[in-house]
């Protein structure tokens, strides 16, 4: 039964995260001999379909704005 409530719980809490969506980030540096060979600055996204196609709208009106403020 425990782990049924866990479940439930879990699959709530992954709910609740897609619908509201999240950002990770993270930064990566490969080195060898204390010289930085590589760095990576990551972003990830989780969000559900609908969320990020929100987000899109958003950012596309937001766009729009700032060009006609731009633009006059």
């Amino acid at each position: 039964m425990q782990s049924n409530n866990n479940e439930l719980y879990l699959s709530d809490l992954l709910d609740r995260l897609l619908d509201t969506g999240v950002v990770l980030r993270g930064h990566i540096t490969i080195s060898v001999a204390d010289i930085e060979l590589i760095y990576l600055d990551i972003s990830v996204v989780l969000a559900s379909v609908e969320r990020a196609l929100k987000w899109e709208r958003i950012s596309l009106e937001e766009s729009r704005v700032n060009v006609r403020s731009i633009q006059h």
